[in-house]
């Protein structure tokens, strides 16, 4: 948070900022406060810190102090904030654990909203819906036995806003003295020089000797540019401080904005104005106020210049448009030579009968960049509804803003009505047209929004009403139940809501990730030397240049790996370092080690490569499939006979679809720091999944046995798979140049190289043809599986094997057939992600049910229901299901969800609405836990007590957020009989709990739960003499007596997961341990003129078994589902021609945002469902509910449905996921699509499927 007293307002003004854009420089006379100056574990917390750790809101906390600080913030200039201001609040921020859902509970309690404690479904006196109507956490909502809230709001530290710390008096302005004003304040860096006016004048002068120079205030642009395009500007101007560019005038035309006002500033002077002011006159500040909603998130808009906003000229702008159509003026300052600068904008008054609107389509709603933004004004003769004027302002349909001067030329004298809607679209659709390969594709979509967004200006004015805006950020009952047995003691944690282990120390900024440990002495840091080509031969690598720079120590390649040069997790058919060719943009080539990050990374920059470009370059799964480009073996699973299942079929439907891939996003990117020992040692602090495979493929790189390999894990930042085999391809490079230099050696990579080294969740394609009957139950499948693998195997194998595995879902069909292809192309190596395979196997099945249902003219709901499992019935391997409970969470979620009276509200909302249609979808998900690889069904333990009576408990799993280490604290407290408070978790050793398998396949509570269990039960039994001699006595008591009588108080457990294995060979065996089931039912609303979306509603009931902790599994099923709609509706990877990964980082690529929570999400865990097959009758909870967010994709195209139902077109369709405002709207096809046209074949960008993903689903006919 920066602090910076403001003279105009006479008070001190306090602002959240993204520290990793806010120069050092710039923080001149501001008081500067990070999280750790608001508290600590050791002394006191923050109410802030506080709330964020007791609701839950903080699982692998990388993102956490970055949440309260924007907390802390809103409260020192706000104590007694509303839900509004929570939404602009978080705008900037990321999670990608938690679902959002409970950083809104935890801080909703410092909101003026009042709630009402109870389980129905309550509204308040804001005006906003609840987000949930209550957990129903294994009982039903009747008073049970010892319930206990998730969180008691009412044990909160209380809030005093009096007591922070005062803004240091020091840095208050004093009046300038008489006198000529100081000279500019001047800062030298190592390249770059800093010079801050004082006076306009001195700026002008300054520009006049440096033309080239850049003016920066908030260094939104220039940021980024230095960072990510390796730009250097030798002198920067920073006019922050020049009161002429901070003023605001009121003038009889309008508002005059100083240039170097924040665009924060704007919008609070904006909205004074618009509250006392006559409506018509404010049109155009509101009209900038709706842009400024959307603009970026508030840490930007805090620091962002007006000024800067407009000089930048950007072709997306979000405000320029509204500027340019509204009239406003820009005033330029000049010394009369070369320098000229913005120096204020007058945004104007409106004018009575003249209407302005401002819409913006970006992918994600907040905090997202523009794909169109226009701003139209319409001005009419008095008494008359004839245009005088009218003015069409569009960003992104050219370089810069485009007016489309043209259309406007036709409207003049024209009544506003159905004749001038027809001429003004028909000659936009001529004036704005894009070439195919313009920058940022979605040429079509594009060119229709220019149409859509009219026509939505078009009724806003016809009708004169403002759009309808939803509040961003809905929320919900701050106390959630969950209940455990009657008679449990309440020493006993098993069961309860336990807060996360770390959730105080992630709070406070005290949680030490890998890059948080201290710097070594002479420690170096590494920086990668990545391909630029994606199927090349290296001719050479010239690295003279970047040898001689400063602080750099060495340049390391493929002939400097002391050991195998050969690696791979699963099969070794990668490199530690590429030799001879490269396969994929991002292809690890070599390392520069330097004394600094900054050094590194420069000087790798630097290093030459020559190529020879190779042939094929193949790219798409449609390019693999051409080509023959597989992977061996290909794998069939295949169960009855597909003949006789199709000729008893009435019906046989044929089609494909395709599933894009995914970008793991944790929010701490692959880090490693290694520190070399004597005698071959090496110490290795990793952010990985999987110790023991990082410890064995470092040790083959280095040449050195195993047991010289020491891997640490502390926590991560996230994982979601991401970290389960990738992170090897940075920890043995690091390894590398350690042993070398023989000195600590680090890397972190930035996240654009993070995403373009290390690859995602694969993309797939499938072809079906399905046999059904006139009932809608399904005889026969046969379907084809296409996986982009990438360059290398990695894990696709076992993550293909999986998808067929899931290839019917939950439903029963009794002839059946899957075959999978594993794609070789030019791409990183996709990988494990959250689900593993699962996902792209269930969404194909239920996008070809949909189907079914619409070429029969049956509800969904009962073709879906018609076809599930039933206790007792064979999987498609042979699996008997036995406590099925997939029929209780159907009816339940059904029940819940109130499904059948939504869907008669929806159709008679469909009825009276052309423009929005809603839709409604319920999906079951099976989910199969163990690995599929038998071998990795197996955990150890190790538990040591002390003569104190604490415990330090080791496993062989990790922690990434998901509570592991909490749940195995919970498992050790029950069974040693101590408090949870007594037993540590330190971090996952190799040197403690060897061979561990990776922390994966939702399996990881059950297996090291299982051992940890056994290890201390061996304990117990040890002590159990000494509670039997001494009943009244202590736990401490027991352990020193049996420490005098030389009693061994450490104990490894072991265990492994019994009466598994497969063989694809025979289709025989048992793969799964047991299955995890869940149902979703999602509501969603489409405007089916821009293709974006509203998530109104979602029902989850999901079996967990009887949870081990149900604040941690609930939070789980929110984040896995949240995960899931990004994965289903937002998140687009988009790859150049050439094989370079185009989104790169959160400027591009959308994760899901605080304003994507359903405004209701209820989640419950079924009751009375125990598991025998997992510690405590617990079930795992990781994986399964994330693909239950296919119910929003497949309530999308139920909304599509109806739409082209309006348009003429009945049958099934094809909605590809992601189902992007791109794929929705142009799926929903009208008169406006009709006037711009198909997609072109090829653009600038390209989906890794090479499929378009739009059309229809062919039905190859009827039988009998």
């Amino acid at each position: 948070m920066v602090s910076r007293y403001a003279p105009r307002q006479q008070r001190v003004v306090h602002s959240s900022v993204n520290a990793c854009l806010a120069p050092v420089c710039s923080l001149h006379l501001s008081a500067v406060t990070t999280v750790e100056g608001i508290g600590s574990v050791a002394r006191k917390l923050h109410p802030v810190q506080e709330r964020i750790a007791r609701a839950h809101g903080s699982q692998c906390g990388f993102c956490t102090p970055g949440m309260v600080m924007s907390m802390y913030a809103l409260l020192r200039n706000n104590p007694c904030p509303d839900m509004s201001h929570l939404e602009d609040a978080f705008q900037g921020n990321l999670c990608r654990c938690t679902g959002y859902r409970p950083i809104l509970e935890g801080y909703k309690s410092f909101t003026t909203v009042t709630h009402t404690h109870t389980h129905t479904h309550t509204h308040t006196h804001t005006g906003y819906r609840p987000i949930l109507e209550g957990y129903n956490v294994g009982f039903s909502f009747v008073s049970a036995p010892q319930s206990v809230p998730l969180f008691q709001p009412s044990e909160f530290e209380p809030f005093d806003p009096t007591q922070e710390v005062i803004y240091p008096p020091e840095l208050m302005l004093a009046p300038a003295p008489p006198g000529p004003p100081p000279g500019p304040l001047r800062f030298q860096g190592e390249r770059v020089e800093w010079l801050q006016p004082s006076t306009l004048e001195q700026l002008l002068v300054l520009k006049e000797h440096h033309p080239q120079a850049k003016v920066v205030v908030g260094n939104t642009e220039v940021g980024i540019e230095v960072k990510f395009k390796n730009m250097l500007y030798p002198v920067i101007l920073a006019p922050a401080f020049i009161p002429e560019l901070q003023e605001i005038q009121h003038t009889p035309q309008g508002i005059v904005f100083g240039a170097a006002c924040s665009l924060t500033c704007v919008g609070e002077e904006l909205k004074r104005a618009v509250a006392t002011s006559p409506a018509h006159q404010t049109q155009v500040f509101q009209a900038v106020l709706e842009q400024l909603r959307w603009f970026a998130g508030l840490q930007i808009r805090n620091v962002a210049a007006l000024g800067g906003n407009i000089m930048t000229a950007s072709p997306i702008s979000d405000l320029n448009p509204v500027l340019q159509a509204t009239g406003c003026t820009l005033t330029l300052a000049s010394t009369g030579l070369s320098a000229c600068l913005s120096a204020c904008l007058s945004v104007c008054l409106s004018v009575c009968l003249s209407f302005v609107s401002a819409f913006k389509q970006s992918p994600r709603r907040e905090d997202d960049i523009s794909i169109v933004t226009t701003a139209m004004n319409v001005t009419f003769t008095p008494g008359t509804s004839v245009v005088k004027e009218l003015k069409l302002s569009y960003g992104g349909m050219g370089p810069t803003t485009v007016l489309a001067e043209t259309t406007a030329m036709t409207s003049p004298s024209s009544l506003w009505g159905e004749e001038l809607l027809e001429v003004a679209c028909s000659s936009l659709a001529e004036e704005m047209t894009l070439d195919p390969s313009a920058p940022g594709g979605m040429v079509t979509y594009r060119r229709t929004l220019t149409l859509s967004l009219f026509y939505k200006f078009y009724l806003t004015v016809l009708q004169k009403l403002a759009a309808e805006v939803r509040p961003l950020i809905p929320y919900g009952r701050p106390i959630q139940l969950a209940d455990v047995p009657e008679g449990q003691r309440r020493e006993d944690v098993v069961g309860r809501p336990i807060m996360h282990l770390s959730a105080l120390q992630q709070a406070t900024g005290e949680a030490v990730y890998v890059d948080d440990i201290p710097l070594y002495q002479n420690e170096l840091y590494v920086a990668l030397v990545t391909s630029s080509r994606a199927h090349a031969r290296i001719l050479s690598i010239d690295s003279s240049e970047a040898q001689l720079m400063p602080g750099v120590e060495a340049c390391l390649f493929a002939d400097d790996v002391p050991g195998s040069n050969i690696t791979g997790p699963a099969f070794l058919d990668e490199t530690v370092l590429a030799q001879d060719t490269v396969t994929c943009v991002g292809h690890i080539m070599g390392v520069v080690v330097a004394d600094t990050q900054l050094h590194a990374q420069r000087a790798a920059r630097a290093v030459k490569v020559s190529y020879q470009d190779l042939s094929p370059l193949i790219l798409t799964i449609q390019e693999a499939i051409a080509a023959q480009s597989f992977y061996q073996p290909i794998r069939t699973l295949q169960r009855g006979n597909l003949e006789e299942g199709f000729q008893l079929a009435d019906h046989i439907l044929e089609g494909e679809v395709h599933m894009g891939g995914q970008e793991h996003f944790y929010l701490e990117t692959h880090v490693t720091l290694a520190v070399p020992g004597e005698d071959g040692e090496m110490e290795l602090f990793v952010s990985t999944q999987s110790t023991a495979k990082t410890q064995s493929l470092v040790a083959l790189a280095l040449g050195v046995p195993a047991s010289r390999v020491v891997v640490r894990v502390k926590r991560m930042g996230g994982g979601f798979g991401g970290k389960e085999s990738r992170s090897t391809l940075l920890s043995t490079v690091v390894a590398l140049s350690a042993q070398r230099l023989r000195r600590p050696v680090r890397c972190q990579l930035d996240r654009d190289q993070d995403m373009v080294a290390t690859g995602g969740r694969h993309p797939f394609y499938a072809r079906y043809k399905v046999g059904f009957q006139k009932s809608g139950k399904v005889l026969a499948l046969d379907v084809s599986y296409y996986g982009n693998a990438g360059n290398s195997m990695d894990l696709s194998l076992s993550i293909m094997e999986r998808a067929l595995f899931h290839m019917e879902n939950s439903y029963s069909i009794p002839h059946i057939r899957g075959r999978g292809f594993l794609c070789k192309t030019h791409l990183p190596s996709n990988t494990a992600f959250r689900g593993f395979g699962g996902p792209q196997g269930m969404l194909v099945t239920e996008s070809w049910m949909s189907d079914v249902a619409l070429e029969l003219g049956l509800p969904a709901e009962k073709v879906r229901r018609v076809n599930l499992y039933q206790q007792g019935e064979l999987t498609p391997y042979g699996q008997v299901l036995d406590r099925l409970t997939l029929d209780r969470c159907w009816d339940q979620c059904l029940q819940r969800s109130q499904y059948h009276q939504r869907r008669e509200a929806l159709d008679q909302y469909n009825s009276q609405n052309r423009w929005t249609k809603r839709g409604l979808a319920i999906i079951p998900t099976k989910f199969g836990i163990s690995f599929t690889a038998l071998f990795l069904n197996q955990a150890g333990a190790l538990v040591h007590i002390y003569t104190d009576g604490s415990v330090l408990l080791t496993h062989g799993g990790t922690e990434m957020g998901q509570g592991l280490h909490t749940k195995m604290v919970q498992v050790a407290s029950r069974v040693l009989g101590v408090a949870s408070s007594q037993i540590h978790v330190s971090e996952t050793s190799t040197s403690t709990v060897p061979n561990t398998s990776p922390t994966a396949a939702s399996a990881s509570s059950d297996l090291n739960g299982a051992a940890v269990k056994n290890a201390c039960e061996v304990l117990r039994k040890r002590l159990d003499p000494y509670r039997t001699q001494n009943p009244k006595g202590s736990w401490e008591d027991w352990v020193k007596a049996a420490y005098f009588n030389r009693v061994n108080l450490s104990a490894n457990g072991f265990y492994k997961t019994p009466d598994l294995g497969y063989d694809f060979e025979t289709n025989s065996g048992r793969p799964f341990n047991y299955f995890s089931y869940g149902v979703a039912c999602s509501e969603v609303e489409v405007d089916c003129l821009t293709g974006s979306h509203k998530n109104l509603h979602t029902t989850i009931v999901m079996d967990v078994g009887n949870s081990l902790n149900p604040a941690i599994d609930i939070g789980q099923v929110e984040g896995g589902f949240l995960q899931g709609v990004g994965l289903f509706t937002l998140e687009e990877l988009r790859y150049s021609p050439q094989g370079a990964l185009l989104t790169q980082g959160p400027g591009t690529y959308k994760i899901p945002a605080f304003g994507d929570i359903p405004s209701q999400l209820v989640v419950s865990l079924l009751r009375d469902a125990p598991n025998d097959k997992a510690v405590y009758s617990s079930k795992a909870v990781g994986e399964p509910p994330l693909f239950l967010a296919a119910s929003v994709l497949l309530a999308l195209k139920d909304a599509v449905v109806g739409a082209r139902l309006e348009a003429g077109l009945s049958g099934p369709c094809r909605l590809d996921s992601p189902a992007t405002p791109e794929r929705v709207r142009l799926a929903c096809q009208d008169r406006f699509t009709a006037l711009v046209g198909p997609p072109p074949t090829r653009g600038q960008w390209v989906r890794v499927s090479g499929f378009s993903g739009l059309g229809s689903v062919g039905s190859v006919g009827s039988v009998g």
